[in-house]
C-alpha cells in the first residue's frame, strides 16, 4: 500500500544546482494533483530560493544556508518545529539524513544506494542513477513510488507541470529596460556553464549574435561577473547586442527570459528557466554519457536540443571528447523563428 499523503505535510530536499532543483518541481506538482490536502515545504540552497518561490506548488521554503546557522541542537528544534511527515532526499546530503532522524521525522525516503541511508531512512526506494536511462526529472519519481508512483511519467506530463512556474515582476537596469522599449525580439545567450557542462566555443556565439542581429534581433548576453570577465571584451561592438553580465538578480533573470523570444546554452540553469516559461530554449549538449541530453535535456513544449553526433564513438566509449565544438553556428540559427 502507498503511502496516503492527504492531510500531509512533506518535504523534498533539493540542495544543488538550479537546473538539478528545476527538474524536481515536477514531481512537487505530482504531488499536489494527487493528493491536493498535502503540503509542501522544499529545501534548497539560497541561490536557488528564488527559483523554487516561482513555482505555484510550493507551500514553503526552508534554506539549508539557514538551518547551517544555527546550532545542532537548534536545527534539530527547527525541524521538528515545522510538524514535517515525510521528508523526501531528492539530493542525498548525509547530515540532512542524520538531521530528519534525529528531528523524528516519521518517514525518511531516500535511495538505498546510499550507504548512510541504511541508518537514516526508513524507506528506501532501490533504484540508482548511475548510467539510467531515464531523464533527470523521471528519476526523481523513482523516490516516490512509496508515495503512489506507479508509473514514470512521459514528456507530455512532465512539460505540463512546467506551466505552474511563473515569472516574478521585477524592474530591470536601465540598460535592459532602454533596450526593452525599442521593441525588437529578443534573444538571449548564455555562453558559460560554471563547469557544470561542456560548453559550446565563444567565437560559435559570437558568430550567431552577429547573425541574430542582422536579423532585427537584439541579443543579450547573459552571466555572471565573473563569467563575463571571460568574454566580455570579445563582444562585438554593435547596437543591437548587450552585455548584462553580473547585472541581473536571479529575478531579473528569470524575468528578462520572460520577455525574450529564445535562450541560447549548453546545459545550464537559465536554460531550464526558459524550457519551463515556454520558450525557445535550445539547448546545445555533447551525448556522452552521463551529460547527455536524454538526462538533462529541458522540459518544454519549445525547448529543443543539438548535438554533433548522437553515434560519436568517442562520447559513446564514455572518454573526453570536443565534438560539440564541431557544431555549427547556422546549425542554431536554423532552429530560431
Amino acid at each position: 500500500m502507498p503511502i496516503d499523503c492527504n492531510g500531509k505535510h512533506l518535504l523534498i530536499s533539493r540542495t544543488d544546482s538550479i537546473g538539478d532543483v528545476m527538474l524536481t518541481l515536477p514531481l512537487v506538482a505530482w504531488l499536489k494533483e494527487t493528493y491536493p490536502g498535502c503540503r509542501i515545504t522544499f529545501l534548497c540552497r539560497n541561490y536557488t530560493e528564488k527559483i523554487v518561490s516561482c513555482y505555484e506548488d510550493v507551500d514553503n521554503i526552508l534554506t539549508l544556508d539557514a538551518l547551517q546557522e544555527l546550532s545542532p541542537s537548534e536545527q534539530i528544534q527547527r525541524i521538528r518545529s515545522l510538524k514535517i511527515d515525510i521528508a523526501v532526499h531528492v539530493f542525498p546530503r548525509k547530515e540532512l539524513a542524520r538531521l530528519f532522524k534525529k528531528a523524528g521525522i516519521d518517514v525518511r525516503i531516500g535511495t538505498s544506494h546510499r550507504l548512510f541511508h541504511l541508518l537514516t531512512c526508513n524507506v528506501r526506494p532501490d533504484f540508482t542513477r548511475k548510467r539510467s536511462p531515464l531523464h533527470e526529472a523521471q528519476l526523481n519519481f523513482e523516490l516516490a513510488r512509496p508515495l503512489g508512483v506507479t508509473q514514470t511519467p512521459d514528456f507530455v506530463q512532465l512539460n505540463h507541470w512546467t506551466s505552474g512556474f511563473k515569472a516574478p515582476v521585477t524592474l530591470f537596469p536601465s540598460v535592459i529596460e532602454v533596450l526593452l522599449t525599442a521593441g525588437k525580439p529578443l534573444a538571449m545567450l548564455h555562453p558559460k556553464s560554471q563547469g557544470s557542462a561542456r560548453e559550446w566555443p565563444m567565437e560559435h556565439y559570437l558568430e550567431l549574435a552577429e547573425k541574430l542581429a542582422e536579423r532585427n534581433y537584439h541579443v543579450v548576453f547573459t552571466g555572471t561577473e565573473k563569467e563575463g570577465a571571460l568574454f566580455r571584451d570579445l563582444l562585438p561592438q554593435h547596437p543591437y547586442i548587450t552585455d548584462s553580465t553580473g547585472l541581473l538578480s536571479i529575478e531579473q533573470l528569470i524575468a528578462l527570459i520572460e520577455r525574450s523570444q529564445v535562450l541560447v546554452a549548453c546545459s545550464t540553469g537559465p536554460l531550464h528557466i526558459s524550457g519551463f516559461l515556454a520558450k525557445r530554449a535550445i539547448g546545445i549538449f555533447s551525448p556522452r554519457v552521463p551529460i547527455h541530453p536524454g538526462r538533462w535535456k529541458p522540459l518544454g513544449e519549445n525547448a529543443v536540443t543539438v548535438v554533433h553526433d548522437e553515434n560519436c564513438v568517442t562520447c559513446r566509449k564514455g572518454e573526453d571528447c570536443s565534438c560539440i565544438t564541431q557544431i555549427p553556428a547556422n546549425r542554431i540559427l536554423e532552429l530560431i523563428p
